[in-house]
């Protein structure tokens, strides 16, 4: 199944790290587990109008959490999800102004 345009881009990613990488023109997102570097890079094209030099991808993989669920001593434990982060690296003359307002 082909993903939408609007599929693709999850949300942004802001960390410190990720604010110093604005510096030198790349950004991040939280992407789908499914969509490739080509998707990503045409949804960040078309949706902030921005010419993307490259795409760079990894998945976070999942955690394992705890929490107490009683006074009693009861432990439910989890994971979270995995997930996709991309790291795209614009035009030196451009930029996205969603993260620019952070």
């Amino acid at each position: 199944m082909a993903l939408r345009m609007e599929d693709v881009i999850r949300r942004p990613v802001i960390t410190e790290k990720n604010t110093w990488l604005m510096e030198q023109s790349q950004y991040t997102f939280e992407v789908a587990l499914d969509a490739n570097k080509i998707q990503i890079k045409d949804a960040v094209e078309r949706t902030f109008n921005v010419k993307v030099l490259a795409v760079n991808t990894l998945i976070v993989k999942a955690k394992k959490k705890s929490r107490m669920a009683s006074r009693r001593g009861g432990r439910i434990a989890g994971t979270e999800s995995a997930w996709k982060k991309a790291i795209v690296t614009l035009d030196p003359n451009d930029h996205i102004e969603l993260f620019e307002q952070i």
